[in-house]
């Protein structure tokens, strides 16, 4: 019994910590966008938050592959020894298939959003596709992990057996992704006029997007302790 509840006080520390990361990743990200558009600041102020969003989706992204893990059976090695690393790296499920998918794009986003830092701040000339190739990289990962994450949630809505919580995460992390895509596509720039596709949608896009993540990540955040096991004497 102790066991247990000392699993699930650690499940629930890691899940705060994950709502907590996304949270203020998200809330970096919907904050760069009025940043970015304000001429009286230096470009590099948006550019900069975007860059700060993206380290803590990152690590939030991290921590939701390692709870990912706690479902998956350890391996273990001839001489007994359980491999942590072993179940990390070998998937087995849907949700750790759509944690990884999810931790690459956010990887995807830092180095996009670290491109244009670089390039405001004159510390490199990176190309218009060198930013925006890995933004719409880390777009369609975004959309494939909630895609892969919200489906067993519409099957046991289909069968009366819905959690509420867990479809509204599901259902605004997709809706973001959406958004997150379409900004994606409005970032393309174009070669023979060398502007964006569709600014609106850049900057529209990815405000939107973000307070979606926002406000999944803050249901996601548990709402009451883990109560502390009782000490016994026996």
């Amino acid at each position: 019994m102790t066991t247990d509840v000392g699993s699930e006080t650690r499940r629930r520390r890691l899940l705060r910590l994950t709502g907590l990361g996304f949270v203020v990743g998200s809330a970096l990200f919907a904050v760069g966008v009025p940043l970015s558009l304000t001429a009286s600041l230096p470009l590099t102020v948006g550019t900069a938050v975007f860059f700060a969003g993206s380290i803590f989706f990152t690590a939030a992204g991290f921590l939701q592959l390692v709870l990912s893990t706690d479902e998956l059976p350890a391996v273990v090695h001839p001489a007994g020894e359980r491999s942590w690393f072993a179940r990390v790296v070998r998937p087995r499920t849907v949700d750790w298939t759509a944690s990884a998918i999810q931790f690459a794009g956010t990887l995807w986003f830092n180095v996009t959003t670290f491109r244009a830092l670089a390039d405001a701040a004159g510390a490199a000339d990176a190309s218009a596709q060198a930013v925006w190739k890995p933004d719409a990289y880390g777009s369609v990962a975004f959309l494939v992990s909630s895609a892969l994450a919200f489906a067993p949630e519409v099957r046991r809505r289909r069968h009366g057996h819905v959690r509420g919580r867990s479809w509204a995460i599901g259902a605004l992390n997709l809706v973001g992704s959406v958004f997150f895509g379409l900004s994606a596509i409005g970032a393309y720039t174009l070669t023979s006029t060398d502007e964006l596709l569709s600014s609106w949608w850049s900057n529209v896009g990815t405000f939107l997007g973000a307070l979606c993540f926002l406000v999944g990540a803050l249901l996601l955040i548990p709402r009451s302790p883990v109560p502390e096991p009782v000490s016994r004497l026996a």
